[in-house]
């Protein structure tokens, strides 16, 4: 398999993070959506859209992050990372669609430009923007984490899911952001606990050899 993505881009880290996860091996090459390379034509033959990652397998290009992260689930079964169970499942996507859906998109790079070179916003008032965002995301997060009475180090349950695979590269992002991650003391925890583990270490943006 091949992955293309780029370094910062929370969607790559999150699939990068669910392979390093199940312990398969990659290929990867990355996309500098600092030069524009995911403009290209040969990137856009692999991705019309011009969005990373691209997960290359026999089966062809897969596309968007949680169709890859699922796919990955039913092709390499193990180790789990969704429950057994039908509500357990529902829990862990729907944290999953919280961060993926509602938080990310709204700091994203092309959200970004837009703002700064659309409508002329400075950084300061970007900041603003992203921490507006992630800031309510994450109240609801932690409001969801300090109920579940089960749970223990992770989003949910006793071992590494889904979830913890969204989250983990938003509180990267958050942090970029200057969020004070003090208000979120279940949030921090679990990002701090999956940081010992090293499928988390290894996909980390700093640790992505020759994607700067």
């Amino acid at each position: 398999m091949k992955l293309y993505s780029f370094f910062r881009s929370g969607t790559s880290h999150r699939t990068r993070i669910v392979l390093n996860l199940k312990g398969l091996a990659y290929e990867a090459t990355y996309i500098s959506l600092a030069k524009n390379e995911h403009h290209q034509a040969a990137f856009k033959a692999l991705n019309p859209q011009g969005f990373v990652p691209v997960l290359e397998t026999e089966s062809g290009n897969l596309l968007q992050s949680p169709a890859i992260i699922e796919w990955l689930e039913e092709q390499y079964p193990e180790p789990a990372l969704l429950p057994t169970d039908a509500l357990g499942r529902e829990k862990v996507r729907a944290i999953a669609a919280l961060i993926g859906c509602d938080v990310h998109p709204l700091n994203n790079r092309r959200v970004l430009e837009y703002l700064r070179q659309t409508l002329g916003l400075d950084e300061a008032q970007i900041n603003a923007w992203c921490a507006k965002w992630i800031q309510d995301g994450f109240a609801a997060l932690e409001h969801i984490l300090e109920q579940d009475q089960n749970r223990e180090k992770f989003c949910y349950g006793k071992q590494p899911t889904i979830a913890d695979a969204y989250l983990v590269p938003q509180v990267v992002s958050a942090e970029r952001f200057k969020v004070d991650l003090s208000a979120y003391p279940h949030i921090n925890e679990i990002y701090q606990h999956c940081m010992t583990l090293e499928a988390f270490q290894k996909t980390a943006p700093e640790q992505q050899a020759d994607a700067f």
